[in-house]
């Protein structure tokens, strides 16, 4: 059976569960991290060291680090469709998971924690404004992309959809000021229309 750890307002964790959704993989959720606690528990640690969510067992293989474990699932369960058989198409699909995590996260982590758990008193506006209009010029990029391909790896959707359409619906949730981006805009539509994303993705932001 396969396992999972974290909880599910954790965008991190939402990668995963839309993941496990979308491939209808039968598992077993327990809440971790955040007010649940029991990241510093012993037996968590072993399974990682990080003690951070999400983490995976999947009949004794654990998996952490979010992108890893999608590239896992979809490695396994989802040959030839998410996950590409040929190294070159599922290249496409990689460099835009790193994209998400390199280019993106460090910035919209400014932005959401500092919008949606830091009291607007103790608001840093100006860390919070720099990192919000780096974070809309890297929309942008994905914008222009988005012009040219329906999904992130091309005409259809793939594992590199998962970590990108996750950032997606948060950054348009936001309470920041965004500009009008009209192909991301209607990349959420296709996203929407996924019953997996709808689930587990597009919750409220806390």
């Amino acid at each position: 059976m396969l396992r999972i750890w974290g909880r599910r307002n954790s965008i991190n964790v939402q990668k995963v569960m839309w993941t496990v959704a979308e491939l209808g993989l039968a598992h077993e959720h327990k809440d971790a991290g955040g007010s649940f606690g029991g990241l510093d528990d012993p037996a968590y640690l072993t399974m990682n060291p990080n003690g951070r969510v999400p983490v995976i067992d999947d009949d004794g293989v654990v998996v952490w680090e979010s992108n890893a474990i999608v590239r896992y699932l979809c490695a396994r369960h989802s040959a030839g469709e998410l996950w590409a058989d040929d190294p070159a198409a599922r290249s496409l699909a990689d460099r835009w998971m790193d994209w998400q995590n390199s280019s993106l996260i460090a910035d919209l982590v400014t932005v959401f924690l500092g919008l949606i758990r830091t009291p607007e008193a103790e608001r840093d506006w100006i860390a919070i404004g720099d990192a919000a209009r780096r974070l809309n010029g890297h929309m942008g990029v994905l914008d222009d992309h988005l012009g040219r391909n329906e999904w992130v790896a091309g005409g259809r959707m793939s594992m590199g959809d998962i970590p990108v359409g996750a950032l997606v619906h948060r950054w348009l949730h936001l309470p920041m000021e965004r500009p009008d981006l009209g192909h991301v805009a209607a990349y959420y539509e296709r996203l929407q229309q996924r019953p997996a994303y709808a689930e587990h993705v597009m919750i409220p932001l806390s």
